[in-house]
């Protein structure tokens, strides 16, 4: 099996590709990691949850990672990492414009709310449920690529 460095293009076209990866983060030494759904738009991932711990402890410390592959096989694959800064986008304030634009990007695609929680019903801020979207700012990304035949 060859394993190689991606160029940055590389990267980022498997994160385009696909819309599941896997968030790490970390609080009083203690990692977390959960899935989540997101879309990519310049150099942030978009995404949306409900309140809950990967919400704290993101809170408590912005610095996380994502995990995105692309498994063919146990001898074919792609692996990106992303470093990246978490930042909470609010329907009020400055961050609303972000806000909507994290919506519009992420309701592109079927069950976007998944697995985050239940789907919002509008693009205004609910009331009954407490969601809401994030941004990690892309700060950097780095992948490997493994085949069966040298390239």
């Amino acid at each position: 099996m060859f394993v190689r460095e991606m160029s940055h293009y590389e990267c980022f076209s498997v994160v385009c590709a696909s819309r599941i990866g896997r968030l790490a983060c970390c609080r009083n030494d203690e990692p977390y990691a959960v899935p989540i759904y997101y879309s990519i738009a310049g150099n942030c991932l978009y995404s949306f949850s409900m309140l809950g711990k990967k919400i704290e402890w993101m809170r408590v410390n912005p610095k996380v990672c994502v995990l995105v592959e692309d498994v063919v096989s146990s001898r074919e694959w792609r692996s990106v990492v992303i470093n990246g800064i978490f930042q909470e986008l609010s329907a009020e304030g400055h961050w609303r414009r972000e806000y909507i634009h994290a919506w519009s990007l992420l309701e592109k695609h079927a069950n976007w709310w998944e697995p985050g929680g239940l789907k919002p019903a509008s693009p205004e801020i609910s009331t009954v449920y407490q969601h809401l979207f994030y941004s990690i700012v892309i700060s950097a990304m780095t992948g490997r690529d493994a085949c069966d035949q040298d390239r």
